[in-house]
């Protein structure tokens, strides 16, 4: 085991599988069940450094294919690695470029070596193989590093997703064999769809080979809720409980309790930005557009209850005016904001689990129909 990286198990659920926990690296601590800002291309999106740490937030994830593309893992690694290039001290974990295999497919050609694009920039033609992707990241220089993975689509045929689960599994061990710093931890992706046994047994594979780590994939790729809530619920627990366990792509309320009852620990997902920029805030669990004509005149905090430099200092008819306008410093406030929400909405979750409150306090997200991904949303009203 490398000494680096750890995982210290506090406590867990006496009603579910919740727990809490300590996932150390060498650029610091993870307090787990926690939410991982999304920074694609080396940074969050409006935001400072500063300013993301504002947030409470930990650790911050970036993607390999992305910034191999620009500007490339050499200029990067010149720099110093990630860490000194963004000017983030924190824990940082990069994407293998795997979902780039799904969400890219137009472009893509998967065969047994590895996956060749076209890239979106200038129509060159990219190769990305597991050793590849591996000395990528190992140039990029996070702490956390994932192994390249094939994402199938939803939906697909069980024979399509038992192909694409093996060859999860033969790339892994590629991906092991080409990784060479032991400052850097490997995570294994757990693939099998929607298919209950194929994530068992993907599951039990990556088990024996005793990783750093494990993340659960290829979920939010088009199913409903309810199939992501019961593939998580079927896949987490099967885990070694002494390892992290990180799913991939999720990251509104309901998903987020769902998943924690089921094990999870660490969570990432785009909305909080891709949100702010649609002019939408999260709020207690609601979706709010900011353009929406009650905010003209509403001179109150966005959320009264939020400690955010946000909520803090404007009030909503001010962010209102800022989105109408399509001002930049709209769209950081409000990154700030539903970052904010997430990163806390995880710690109330923690200090929830560690006082036995969990059930109590959260339980209402985990009974069907209710939550964040089954309340209206407010129509946007230009």
């Amino acid at each position: 085991m490398n000494t680096s990286f750890s995982f210290q198990l506090q406590t867990t659920c006496r009603h579910t599988h919740a727990r809490v926990g300590v996932f150390s690296t060498p650029h610091g601590l993870v307090e787990t069940p926690r939410f991982m800002p999304v920074g694609t291309l080396a940074n969050v999106k409006t935001l400072t450094p500063d300013q993301l740490r504002g947030t409470g937030a930990q650790m911050v994830l970036a993607n390999t294919y992305h910034l191999h593309l620009q500007p490339g893992e050499g200029i990067v690694a010149e720099a110093g690695g990630l860490h000194r290039f963004m000017a983030w001290d924190g824990p940082m974990l990069t994407d293998s470029g795997g979902f780039q295999v799904f969400s890219l497919s137009e472009m893509r050609t998967i065969a047994e070596e590895g996956v060749t694009f076209r890239s979106p920039r200038d129509g060159q033609m990219i190769h990305l193989s597991p050793e590849r992707s591996v000395a990528i990241q190992n140039a990029l220089g996070a702490d956390v590093i994932m192994a390249f993975d094939e994402c199938p689509p939803y939906p697909a045929s069980r024979e399509d997703v038992i192909e694409a689960t093996e060859r999860t599994f033969r790339w892994l061990k590629r991906c092991i064999s080409a990784h060479d710093r032991s400052d850097q931890a490997l995570f294994g992706i757990v693939q099998g769809g929607v298919y209950p046994d194929l994530r068992e047994f993907a599951a039990q594979q990556l088990a024996d080979l005793d990783l750093i780590g494990y993340a659960i994939g290829g979920v939010s790729v088009g199913e409903p809720p309810e199939l992501i809530e019961r593939i998580v619920q079927a896949t987490a627990p099967l885990l070694p409980a002494e390892k992290p366990r990180y799913l991939m792509g999720v990251g509104t309320h309901r998903e987020i309790v769902q998943a924690i009852a089921a094990g999870v620990d660490l969570f990432d997902c785009v909305i909080p930005t891709r949100l702010a920029r649609h002019a939408n805030a999260l709020v207690q669990g609601e979706r709010w557009n900011m353009r929406n004509a009650r905010f003209r005149q509403d001179f109150s905090p966005l959320d009264p209850q939020c400690g955010c430099y946000t909520c803090q200092n404007f009030t909503r008819a001010y962010l209102s005016h800022l989105l109408r306008s399509q001002e930049l410093l709209g769209y950081t406030l409000l990154s700030i904001h539903n970052i904010t929400e997430l990163v806390q909405f995880t710690q109330r979750i923690r200090q929830a689990i560690l006082e036995n409150r969990f059930i109590e306090e959260f339980g209402y997200w985990l009974r069907s129909g209710e939550g964040i991904g089954n309340r209206k949303q407010e129509e946007v009203d230009g």
